[in-house]
C-alpha cells in the first residue's frame, strides 16, 4: 500500500516540472522599440541578411536574443539562436552583435504561453499514468486469491 501513496506525488512532481518549464511563444512586440533586457526576436529581411552574411551567414530569417541597448540607428543583441530560411536552426552563446535597425523587420518578444504549458503538462501526465497502469505499478493492493499452504505433516507408517 506505501506504492500506492508514493504515485500520487511522483506524479505530482512530473507534472510540476513540465509546467515550470513551460512553453514560450513569440508575440509582436506592443511598445515601439523593446526595452534593453527584453527577450527578443527579430525578422530580418533581405537587406539584412546581405549585410550580415558575412558574420551570421547568408539565410538568415530572425534572429533571438537578449536586446542590450539601442539607439537611433541600431541594436546590440546579445545573440542565442539564429533560424534560418530553410527551417534550421543556430545556438548562439550570447555573443554580441551589432545590427542596424534598417536591416530588420517587425520585432517580436517571448512571452510565457500559459495554454501550451497546461497542454504539454496534461499530455506528459497522461503518458506517465498510462506507462504506470500498462506495467502494473499502479495496483489494487491484491494478487487475487491465493491457494494456503498445507502445514500439517502427514506421516505414513512403513509397513
Amino acid at each position: 500500500m506505501v506504492v500506492a501513496v508514493r504515485m500520487p506525488h511522483r506524479i505530482a512532481v512530473v507534472a510540476l516540472t513540465v509546467l515550470a518549464m513551460g512553453c514560450y511563444t513569440l508575440q509582436p512586440v506592443s511598445q515601439a522599440v523593446p526595452p534593453a533586457g527584453a527577450r527578443v526576436a527579430y525578422s530580418v529581411n533581405d537587406a539584412g541578411r546581405v549585410a550580415l552574411g558575412g558574420i551570421m551567414g547568408p539565410e538568415i530569417a530572425q534572429i533571438e536574443g537578449r536586446l542590450i541597448e539601442t539607439d537611433a540607428e541600431s541594436y546590440l543583441i546579445a545573440v542565442s539562436t539564429v533560424r534560418l530560411l530553410r527551417g534550421g536552426e543556430q545556438i548562439w552563446n550570447g555573443e554580441q552583435v551589432r545590427v542596424k535597425s534598417e536591416y530588420l523587420g517587425p520585432a517580436y518578444e517571448r512571452r510565457f504561453s500559459r495554454a501550451r504549458s497546461v497542454t504539454l503538462g496534461t499530455s506528459v501526465l497522461g503518458a506517465f499514468a498510462a506507462f504506470l497502469i500498462t506495467r502494473s505499478l499502479i495496483g489494487s493492493g491484491s494478487d487475487g486469491p491465493r491457494t494456503p499452504v498445507d502445514t500439517t505433516q502427514t506421516r505414513i507408517a512403513r509397513p
